[in-house]
């Protein structure tokens, strides 16, 4: 399997590249959050890959980082996604706005990118619930999904449903800590 290409970026026509590799020129389908850091024609790439073999066909995806391949390689083995789904989703937002969706159970961001209709994103969802979230959202340097997402799961060990503390969680300021968070959402699910 290849994993890895480095060398020089030949032609760039979104969302498709050609990479000499040693006199090897490699055809790369990438993001276009990859294809929007990409260095100019003529000069020397690095990308992490993933090969895709089929019946038909031989593809390779390419991501600026090793981060984004991983949360490629989730998105595919979810039933219904392909790789092409799978780079309109890493096209459509960032990681760490899909890793908050995830964590807050938000479909209608899903939804508003290219191809992902309402049943998909639930399943994307459900699968990448507690697979894709605290971990990969922190290393985009956002930390209000952590806060949010232990905030969630604080109220769902006190014994509130799903619905309610997401519902109290909407209440929370961003940026709050863990503790002012959990004080915050209980108050709100007291009122209600």
């Amino acid at each position: 399997m290849i994993g890895r290409l480095s060398g020089i970026l030949l032609e760039k026509n979104p969302p498709q590249l050609l990479v000499d590799c040693g006199g090897v020129g490699y055809e790369v389908d990438v993001s276009m959050s990859t294809f929007y850091n990409l260095p100019g024609v003529g000069e020397r790439v690095v990308l992490f890959t993933h090969q895709a073999i089929r019946e038909d066909a031989h593809l390779l995806f390419g991501f600026g980082n090793a981060e984004e391949r991983a949360v490629f390689r989730q998105l595919i083995k979810i039933t219904g996604v392909g790789a092409r789904t799978a780079l309109s989703i890493l096209s459509g937002m960032s990681i760490a706005d899909l890793a908050q969706a995830v964590t807050l159970q938000e479909s209608g961001r899903l939804v508003k990118v290219p191809g992902i209709g309402k049943k998909t994103a639930e399943r994307l969802l459900l699968e990448l619930k507690g697979k894709l979230g605290a971990d990969i959202g922190a290393t985009g340097g956002h930390a209000v999904p952590d806060a949010q997402s232990d905030i969630l799961n604080a109220l769902l060990a006190l014994g509130y449903s799903d619905k309610e503390a997401l519902l109290a969680l909407k209440g929370v300021p961003a940026g709050s800590s863990v503790s002012d968070g959990i004080k915050q959402a209980l108050k709100a699910l007291s009122k209600g």
